[in-house]
């Protein structure tokens, strides 16, 4: 059976005070909710954070990056390794966010260099995919996400896709309040499947998670992972509610 994962993407938000408070109240609140602990739940604070949040949460909650560097070290003046990462007790990286393409210029040649750095520091890859709205509405939304999956994990072996979580997230629908809807969703992570299928046979098909992104909430979060592709969620903006938060965790 496959892992049912919940990841939160805090992006550029909080202070470390409020980060620290954020991750102590959701903590809490999950503990409380009594959530299936076969759920894997993953947060993903700004990097400054890392640390001292990795003291103050329990070990039900995986700690991710945002991003890393796609090198290993080196003369990258604001960059952070993935060793670094590794070293602070980070234990997943999010890897091709919509936002570090589109706004930083991260090409899928770029984030297969990132996630071979974060499997060879024995972490995983939250890989992201998925097409923007002019893309979708000419049609070539299967073939923007197949370039993405071709390019950014194909030339990993079947061994090393276990330490690989895809993450789709429709980019017209990221932070817009607009969400695809739970068809839209299980096509697209159908067709994901289908091309894990071919690539890597059915058994590494059938044991990788999906995630859904893209305005996930408390409101929409059961009938989107109720579709049975749909393995979980990558959350933006509601998982800096930890209640809310805990809802959407609930609804898989």
């Amino acid at each position: 059976m496959r892992k049912k994962i919940v990841a939160g993407n805090w992006k550029m938000n909080t202070t470390l005070e409020a980060g620290i408070k954020l991750a102590k109240e959701l903590d809490a609140s999950v503990a409380n909710a009594n959530v299936k602990p076969e759920i894997g739940i993953i947060i993903a604070p700004p990097f400054t954070h890392l640390a001292s949040i990795k003291q103050v949460v329990s070990e039900h909650i995986c700690l991710a990056a945002q991003n890393c560097a796609d090198h290993k070290s080196g003369a990258y003046t604001g960059e952070v390794s993935a060793e670094m990462l590794k070293a602070v007790g980070v234990n997943a990286v999010i890897i091709g966010h919509s936002e570090r393409r589109s706004y930083y210029g991260d090409t899928d040649q770029v984030i297969a260099s990132k996630i071979r750095l974060v499997l060879d520091n024995d972490m995983k890859a939250i890989f992201c995919c998925g097409e923007t709205l002019d893309e979708r509405n000419a049609g070539n939304h299967f073939a923007v996400v197949k370039t993405q999956m071709e390019n950014g994990i194909f030339g990993f072996t079947a061994d090393e896709l276990e330490k690989i979580v895809i993450a789709y997230e429709p980019v017209w629908a990221i932070g817009t309040g607009v969400t695809a809807s739970a068809e839209q969703a299980q096509e697209m992570h159908g067709y994901i499947r289908k091309l894990m299928t071919e690539k890597y046979g059915k058994d590494v098909s059938e044991a990788c998670p999906i995630l859904y992104g893209g305005s996930v909430n408390a409101k929409n979060a059961a009938e989107l992972f109720a579709q049975p592709d749909v393995d979980g969620g990558l959350v933006g903006g509601a998982s800096l509610d930890p209640a809310g938060f805990t809802e959407i965790i609930k609804a898989r």
